[in-house]
Formats: structure tokens, C-alpha cells, sequence
């Protein structure tokens, strides 16, 4: 399905932050990321998401908004998704509890202008 930039950016929002919820409602810490296999699939699934949301807004979008590092997100997806093998935690934990609030906010800032 072919979606539009404004569809990508809502589904980008929703999948964000309904990981933030989870991490929040679970109390879940980077250490806990490091060791439990059923955490780091629940994570890395949305975190997919995301970036394949994000690989798919048109050039244009991207080019009118370059405070959001639309590259970064979806380098992340290909990472997550080509070399799961090699995921670096410490990075994933970094993206999930420092980087991605950010991303929301400013994403939900994008839909509401």
C-alpha cells in the first residue's frame, strides 16, 4: 500500500509511541535492553517500523525538514533488519531511551502544523 507523507509521519508517531508507553508502563531500563531476548524483539520490531516509514517519505518532505535524520532512522531499519546478527545494544538502548522521545515530539509537532 502506497501511503502519503502525512500517513507515514502519523504511523511514525503511533509506532513510536506505543514503544515509549510500553517502555514506560513496563518501567523498563537500558540495562534490562541488554540482556532479554523477548525485549529486544518487542523493540525492534516498532523501531523497524519506523524506519521503513521513514525511507518512504518522498525527498521533497524530507528536504523541507532536516531537523528529523530521516537517513539515520531508516539506515536503522536496514541495520536491524540485514545484520541482526551484529545489532550493537548499547546503540539500540541509546536510540530507544535518548533519541526516539525526541523523534515523537518532533513528529507529532509535524502533524499538528
Amino acid at each position: 500500500m502506497k501511503y502519503s507523507d502525512e500517513q507515514r509521519l502519523h504511523k511514525i508517531y503511533e509506532k513510536g509511541n506505543m514503544l515509549l508507553e510500553y517502555i514506560r508502563d513496563h518501567d523498563v531500563k537500558k540495562d534490562n535492553l541488554m540482556n532479554d531476548t523477548a525485549l529486544q524483539w518487542l523493540v525492534t520490531t516498532p523501531l523497524s517500523n519506523i524506519g521503513e516509514h521513514a525511507y518512504y517519505i518522498s525527498d521533497e518532505y524530507k528536504v523541507k525538514h532536516p531537523e528529523i535524520q530521516w537517513n539515520m532512522i531508516a539506515g536503522l531499519r536496514h541495520r536491524l533488519v540485514h545484520d541482526y546478527d551484529g545489532t550493537n545494544w548499547f546503540i539500540i538502548a541509546d536510540v530507544v531511551f535518548d533519541e526516539l522521545p525526541v523523534l515523537v515530539k518532533q513528529v507529532k509537532g509535524l502533524i499538528s502544523a
